[in-house]
Parts: C-alpha cells; sequence; structure tokens
C-alpha cells in the first residue's frame, strides 16, 4: 500500500534515516508501537534498496508455532517429522536474493532465538532433518513493538541476537506525537476507501478533522484508517461528521491543561491520598516515559529532562532494572573433566580489527575442529557491551580498547587481560560537521557532545576537555550507544561525536566532517584480548592457540590490507577505502602483557577513579593472565 508523503518532522526524521540505510545491506531493527506502520517502513526499505528487483516476504514470529517454527523458517527435509512428505523451503530461502522481514521477533522462543543468531552471523541455513548447510542471501530487517531492554533483562530474549539484529535501529514515532500528519493520512484513507466504494465526492467536515487532530490514537496508523473506512462505510451524505467517526471523547481528551491544572491535580492528591504521594509520581514518570519511547532509556532520560545514569537509578528502585544472572551454562570443576568433543570457545567480536578478520577468515575453526572445540561468536557493538558480557559469562574471550576493562574491574568483572596491540591514537577523534562554529576546543563549552561511556572515546573526551581548562560540567554529554552506520539524523541530534574506527575514518573520508582533536599525545588507544578468569585458569592450551591466530592474522591485514577491507567491508556496510584507512592507522601484531603497559593502564585507572567515575580504586597487576 503505497502511504503519502509526510510531512510532520518526527516523520521527515524518520524518512531520512530510512533513506539512508535503504540501500546499504546492514541489518535493521524498526521498533514502534503497534500500528504505527513497521511493515510499511519494512518495504520502504526494500524497495529503495539494490534489492528491490527480489522477493520481500514478510513473517509473523508471534503467529508461529513451537513445533513448527523451524520449520517454518528454516525448512524440512522429507521424512523429517510426522507429517512431512515432501522436502519444504522456509522462509529464508524463499527470500534468496531479496528481504525478509521477521515481524515481532521478540516473540521467537530462546532455543529459536539461538538459530537464528547462527543463520544472522554465518548467512547461513540448515533444514530440519538434514545436516547440510545452505548459503542464504537475504537482508533481514526486525521489527518489534515490544521493549527488548526489558525482555533482556528478564531473559526472554538473548543480548547477543539483539546486537546482531540492531546493526541499525529506526523508532516509528506513535501517531501522537507526530500530529501533521493527521491530516495527510486521513485524507489519503478516505480517498482510498471513498474510491474503492464508488463514492469520490466524500470529504471530511472542519469538525470531523479537529476531531482527529485531538484523539490521542492509542491504535496508530492502524487504527485512523479503519476509523476512516469505517466512517465511509457509515456516512449518507457527503460530508463525515464527527458522528461517524465514533470515537470516544475521553480517549482524546487532555486531561491536564497546562502547568496551573497540573498543581491543582497534585495539591488534591497531597490533600486526599493516604499513600506518599512523590514515590507514586517518579514511578508514573518513568513508567511513562520509557512508554513513549518504546523503552529507549537515553530519550527517556532526555523527556524527562534527567541524565541516563538518574533514570537507571531510578529504574533500579523501581525493579525494572534486575541483577543480570550467572551464565545460563552454570560452570564447576566438574567441566574440566569434560572430554575434548564436548568443549566450546565463545568468542566477543566486533567486525572491525583482528577479531572480526579471524572470523570471516574462519581458520580458527578449522585450527580446533580436530580438538573437538566448537567455536561460537558473538558480536558486539563497542567494548562496554562486550564486557558486560565477559562479565556475565556469557563469552570466554574478547577483545576491546583500553577504557572498558577499567570499568570491568572496578564493578569486579572476573576477567584477566590476555595480550595487547600497539597504541593507534589518531583512531579515536572529537569530530564536528564543517558548517560546525566550533572551531577549537574551548568552542565546546556549553555544547552537546555523543559519547560511548565507559570507551576509549569517553577518556580522551576528558583529556581533551582537561586540556581546554573545560569540566564536564560546562558541556552537555549525551551518552550515545555505537551504532552503523550514523545517519544524519544522529549527527544533527548533537553537536559533536567522540568517534572512533572505522565510523572516524568513513566521517574523514567523506568530507563532510571536521576533526578537531585526536587522540595523538592525549590516549593511547591499546587494544586489549581479555578472558573470563575461570576459562583462561582452565583452558591455557585454547588462550595460546587463540594467540597464534590472532598473531597470524595480524601478518595477514598487514600483507593484505586491500583484501582484508574487502571482507569487512560487506558487514559493516562501510567503504573499502574507509576501512583500508583505518586497518593502516593500527599495528595488528598482538602482544603478551609486560610491566610498561600494565603501568600505563593503571594511570588511567587512577585518573578515572580519582574523577569519581570508579566506585573503588583497582590494581590492574591483579588482572593478568598468568600463563
Amino acid at each position: 500500500m503505497a502511504i503519502p508523503e509526510l510531512i510532520d518532522p518526527a516523520s521527515r526524521a524518520f524518512k531520512s534515516i530510512l533513506d539512508q540505510l535503504a540501500p546499504t545491506e546492514a541489518t535493521v531493527l524498526i521498533i514502534g508501537e503497534t500500528g504505527t506502520g513497521k511493515e510499511v517502513m519494512a518495504r520502504y526499505l526494500h524497495h529503495h534498496s539494490t534489492r528491490r528487483r527480489q522477493p520481500f516476504l514478510a513473517v509473523n514470529c508471534g503467529a508461529l508455532t513451537e513445533s513448527l517454527a523451524e520449520s517454518e523458517l528454516f525448512g524440512h527435509e522429507k521424512g523429517a517429522f510426522t507429517g512431512a512428505q515432501n522436502r519444504h523451503r522456509g522462509w529464508f530461502e524463499a527470500a534468496e536474493g531479496g528481504t525478509l522481514l521477521l515481524d515481532e521477533v521478540g516473540e521467537l522462543s530462546l532455543s529459536l532465538q539461538v538459530k537464528l543468531l547462527r543463520v544472522l552471523q554465518e548467512r547461513e541455513i540448515t533444514r530440519v532433518g538434514s545436516s547440510r548447510a545452505i548459503k542464504v542471501n537475504v537482508r533481514v530487517i526486525a521489527a518489534t513493538n515490544r521493549d527488548l531492554a526489558v525482555a533482556i533483562g528478564e531473559r526472554r530474549f538473548r543480548e547477543d541476537l539483539y546486537y546482531r539484529l540492531n546493526v541499525a535501529s529506526v523508532t516509528l514515532p506513535p501517531l501522537r506525537e507526530r500530529c501533521e500528519d493527521i491530516p495527510v493520512l486521513a485524507s489519503h484513507f478516505l480517498q482510498l476507501y471513498a474510491r474503492r466504494l464508488g463514492r469520490p465526492q466524500l470529504r471530511l467536515s472542519d469538525e470531523a478533522m479537529r476531531v482527529l487532530m485531538h484523539y490521542s490514537w492509542p491504535g496508530n496508523i492502524r487504527e485512523l484508517e479503519n476509523t476512516l473506512h469505517n466512517a465511509v462505510l457509515l456516512s449518507q451524505t457527503s460530508l463525515i461528521t464527527p458522528q461517524q467517526l465514533r470515537l470516544s471523547p475521553l480517549a482524546g481528551s487532555d486531561l491536564t491543561q497546562g502547568e496551573e491544572a497540573l498543581d491543582q491535580f497534585l495539591r488534591q492528591q497531597m490533600q486526599q491520598s493516604d499513600t506518599p504521594l512523590y514515590h507514586r509520581v517518579i514511578t508514573a514518570l518513568v513508567k511513562n516515559a520509557l512508554e513513549l519511547t518504546q523503552g529507549n532509556q537515553l530519550q527517556a532520560a532526555a523527556l524527562l529532562g534527567i541524565s541516563r545514569h538518574t533514570l537507571r537509578t531510578q529504574l533500579g528502585h523501581l525493579g525494572v532494572i534486575k541483577p543480570r544472572r550467572s551464565s545460563l551454562r552454570q560452570r564447576d570443576a566438574s567441566q574440566t573433566a569434560l572430554p575434548e568433543q564436548e568443549r566450546e570457545l565463545r568468542i566477543g567480536y566486533q567486525k572491525f580489527g583482528n577479531l572480526g578478520i579471524l572470523k570471516a577468515r574462519q581458520l580458527l575453526e578449522q585450527q580446533l575442529a580436530d580438538r573437538g572445540v566448537s567455536v561460537l561468536w558473538s558480536e558486539f557493538p563497542a567494548g562496554p557491551q562486550l564486557l558486560h558480557a565477559l562479565s556475565h559469562q556469557e563469552i570466554d574471550f574478547g577483545t576491546t580498547g583500553e577504557v572498558p576493562p577499567l570499568f570491568a574491574q572496578a564493578n569486579n568483572s572476573p576477567m584477566l587481560y590476555i595480550a595487547w596491540e600497539p597504541a593507534a591514537p589518531q583512531s579515536v577523534a572529537l569530530v564536528v560537521p564543517n558548517s560546525s562554529p566550533i572551531q577549537q576546543i574551548r568552542d565546546l563549552k556549553g555544547k552537546r557532545i555523543a559519547v560511548n561511556r565507559g570507551s576509549n572515546v569517553h577518556y580522551l573526551l576528558l583529556q581533551i576537555l582537561d586540556e581546554a581548562g573545560l569540566s564536564l560540567d560546562e558541556v552537555r554529554i549525551v551518552y550515545a550507544p555505537p551504532k552503523y552506520p550514523l545517519t544524519p539524523s544522529d549527527l544533527h541530534a548533537v553537536d559533536a561525536w567522540m568517534m572512533w574506527d572505522p565510523l572516524l575514518s568513513d566521517a574523514e573520508n567523506s568530507g563532510q566532517f571536521r576533526i578537531i582533536a585526536d587522540g595523538t599525545g592525549r590516549v593511547n588507544n591499546h587494544q586489549f584480548y581479555l578472558a573470563e578468569r575461570e576459562f583462561a585458569a582452565r583452558s591455557s592450551d585454547l588462550m595460546h592457540t587463540l594467540l597464534a591466530a590472532l598473531e597470524q592474522t595480524g601478518r595477514y591485514i598487514d600483507a593484505h590490507r586491500a583484501e582484508a577491507a574487502g571482507l569487512l567491508s560487506t558487514e559493516l556496510g562501510i567503504a573499502p577505502k574507509s576501512l583500508m584507512h583505518a586497518l593502516a592507522r593500527r599495528n595488528h601484531q598482538p602482544q603478551r602483557m609486560n610491566l610498561n603497559i600494565i603501568r600505563e593502564q593503571q594511570i588511567i585507572a587512577d585518573r578515572f577513579y580519582a574523577l569519581g567515575l570508579f566506585n573503588r580504586a583497582i590494581r590492574v597487576r591483579e588482572s593478568v593472565w598468568q600463563p
């Protein structure tokens, strides 16, 4: 179904994002309330992509029965189960070359989430009843109206799958937040159903349009469409009046007209209520902010006018954020006696760097196959998210920059430093658009700066501000999660971005951004390889194999940089030229931990503790692997 040109600023913003994402191969997560048009947006992405001449298929994950879901998605062989009389192609095979929308992806069972994660990572499926992997070329778009962050906390949705789906995300605002679109959509649906019923002369009265504009639309665009369809059916004249709309006036009314009404309401509640009002108000504010932003904590905090840290504190008091349980697979000493064929090596990786190349080349799998070790890969957008998984024993090994391991140690993470790669200070920087009035560091005063909390760029920002004599209180920090790729709406949401490679190289090569300051003379930006403490203690043989494979991969990157950039380009949706630039900035040869590198990490740790960003002092030497 065609959608008219929407005019509300919120709609223009997400359309701009869609226009940026459509030509790429990036997996997209569309988030929005029921009825906001998630499937329509998915079709828009498909029809404006290079896959437009291939199939677009949509599957409602919530409608898949547990017993047949795997067969529906991945297909089955003849005789795979009772009733499987013929070979069946699943949704992935049927969408070959095109786009597959996984609608309501949050409804998938945990067992199916594991299989979907593997399909997304390996780009191959295995039919039920078969052991043969089949390569698939499908762009996946996922959609959900659920708060996946809450589902992750409740162990109902896998965090690694979330990060794999959320390569790029689009949040569709509810209709009540883009009121300027209501007349456009109403006119569109009225004409559509009037033509179908042979009544093209139908039009909305001014009063009917006012009712539509002041209604809250809990069912969003779908409810608006149904309302207009029903009005066309009921109308006996050419003019549709409010009576034909059949909307409840209370559903769309504004119960609090301005600050005076709010003050009066609060005073009344304090005088009449037997229970303390403060906790009730805070609870209502937080819950409503989360509902309005579909669970996005950063946006909810901005809506409330507080920091995300303050919001998370309130969520903790309310019991919304629960402590993560240990790994689904509890480890104990008895596991050391397991036969080798039952061993697993779970690696957390970011697409850029040695581990990303190692995964793409499948060298580790080849080396460990004869030892009965299964290698499982989980992708993470940046170091803080990877360290969170390592701390909760969801992965065994991973890589990140200088700062995330320090935050992890301050939070008592059971991690060990295994090795490091030399400094690359130019691979982190603060950038602004070419049109920005910001010319020097002092110009940052009062500006909005996006940074990934607990990351290397977080540390660089502290150094930059200190150099200019500015404090954290003199700038507006926006703790933004990492995202590939950055869209125009992302870039214009703040005044400056703290970036790291390969996003930084891509921004440089675009010619649209200027670097105000990079890490040179400010931060080292070493890369570290880390392992979960218990795993490293009992799997020394795997640690040595991993390090050897990483050293081999480093030599490969340095000798075949263009080929390595090509391997990364498809996954990241970033031009090979940018990736070659990013790869050239680093020395990719891992080295064992030594006293000098430990001292440099300790200096950073002491700085963060002195600033009050750590809740306790740490000793880096206590977290170094002793093979």
